[in-house]
């Protein structure tokens, strides 16, 4: 007979992402009295990545920008390269899986495919690639191109990215790397095969030149709430990141994915959706207010700004800063984004000077400002009415805004049945319900 607690335990549970901010999110963060941290130091990293396993975290993730700070522009700047962060990280670590953001417009499936395996292989299968496909010209420029390509052809361009480098990890069978000291046998080249890709984008010969990651496929992650960014989720992703702020939002999301997903051959359910959130927590409401307000009295407005007319497309500076929003002009960059702060502009009747503020504080995404109980409580809502299956958890300042969620937020979703008590799964994958995928063309057993 199954007990409630048993029950209990097997309910479907809320996963958590940690979103790594070094220093915090917030552009104040880091001038506070009791800041701690640097965006270069990989014995800090080590510390947020060990706390975060510590509260039972589903993955480290890391993201990326392929643009150096602009002479003469504020703004912080600095950061390790996700994948050389990650291996060193899952050196320290054992449980979390560990995500990094790897751009499809300046690479190669071939070398990315590469160094994925080679993470997966060094955590024991908790590697995830966040797919982007970048929005800056100035990232462009650093590659030898005067301009991206439209987004169109972005996307395009990172669906057959995805396809290569899955069909390159598929090019070994996992029991392929036999290393027989008696038989004399190192490799079965029976259970490795050509790939022999030809396609728009990529000629890709193939196999790879290591052994089928542990995972069969590190998780595919991928961020964005654009028609081509869903259509991207709905025909490659495990696992979607997105900004949302209202529950309404979310749950279009969640049907949009689902009907490009059914398109794509796909069952939509498989694919759990994380939006980012960054939670200010206090030990009542009214510390967390005082906290999030604190770091608004040192918001760089004219930062603030800069954010917006990069993501409206035109120079918003010479604009009254207490008048209306403006509308985004023809190229906006994160289309998405950009539709989410609008509408946010649009229904509380922000004035620019107010939007600017809060897109410097949280880059889009939604804030939730309170109590331990206030939080659970709102990640509870969110969850039960289907609008999450979990968040990517982005915290705004270090190391308070990850040691009070690991301290004070999750042992109230524990309590309340939301969020494990341990690491039962090995791997990623495992951890989302995501199955290995066998690979029926090599004969035999133990693909």
């Amino acid at each position: 007979m199954t007990t409630p607690d048993q029950t209990r335990s097997k309910a479907r549970k809320l996963h958590l992402g940690l979103f790594h901010q070094p220093i915090g999110r917030h552009p104040a963060a880091w001038r506070r009295d009791t800041a701690q941290g640097h965006p270069e130091d990989v014995d800090w990293a080590i510390r947020i990545v060990r706390k975060a396993e510590e509260g039972l975290f589903d993955m480290f993730f890391v993201a990326d920008n392929l643009a150096g700070p602009e002479p003469g522009a504020q703004g912080k700047a600095g950061g390790l390269e996700p994948l050389t962060l990650l291996a060193a990280l899952a050196t320290v670590t054992s449980k979390i899986g560990l995500v990094g953001t790897i751009s499809t417009s300046f690479s190669e499936p071939y070398n990315i495919a590469r160094q994925l395996a080679s993470l997966d292989h060094i955590s024991r299968g908790r590697a995830g690639w966040n797919v982007v496909t970048t929005q800056s010209d100035r990232a462009a420029e650093n590659f030898s191109l005067a301009a991206l390509p439209d987004h169109a052809a972005r996307y395009d361009r990172a669906g057959e990215f995805v396809r290569v480098a899955r069909g390159l990890w598929d090019t070994w069978a996992s029991d392929a790397l036999v290393m027989d000291a008696r038989s004399g046998v190192f490799l079965d080249t029976d259970r490795v095969r050509l790939l022999e890709h030809k396609g728009e984008h990529f000629s890709v010969r193939g196999p790879l030149n290591i052994s089928r990651p542990p995972q069969g496929n590190p998780i595919i992650v991928q961020a964005g709430s654009s028609r081509d960014g869903i259509g991207l989720a709905a025909a490659e992703a495990d696992l979607a990141f997105t900004a949302q702020d209202t529950i309404e939002d979310s749950l279009a999301y969640r049907a949009a994915l689902t009907e490009a997903a059914t398109a794509a051959g796909r069952q939509a359910a498989t694919i759990p959706i994380l939006p980012g959130v960054m939670p200010i927590v206090g030990r009542t409401d009214r510390e967390a207010r005082e906290k999030f307000a604190a770091l608004q009295e040192h918001t760089d407005i004219a930062a603030g700004i800069r954010q917006l007319s990069g993501r409206w497309g035109y120079d918003l500076s010479r604009l009254p800063l207490d008048g209306p929003v403006p509308e985004p002009g023809e190229r906006v960059h994160g289309e998405s984004r950009v539709r989410l702060l609008l509408n946010k502009a649009r229904t509380e009747n922000y004035t620019l000077r107010e939007l600017a503020a809060l897109a410097i504080a949280s880059h889009g995404h939604r804030i939730v400002i309170g109590s331990a109980e206030t939080i659970a409580d709102d990640f509870q809502t969110w969850f039960e009415q289907g609008a999450a299956d979990g968040f990517n958890l982005i915290p705004a300042s270090m190391p308070d805004g990850l040691d009070d969620f690991v301290d004070l937020v999750v042992p109230v979703l524990q309590d309340r049945g939301l969020f494990r008590r341990e690491y039962e799964e090995l791997t990623l994958r495992e951890r989302f319900g995501l199955p290995i995928r066998r690979l029926a063309s090599f004969a035999g057993s133990g693909n």
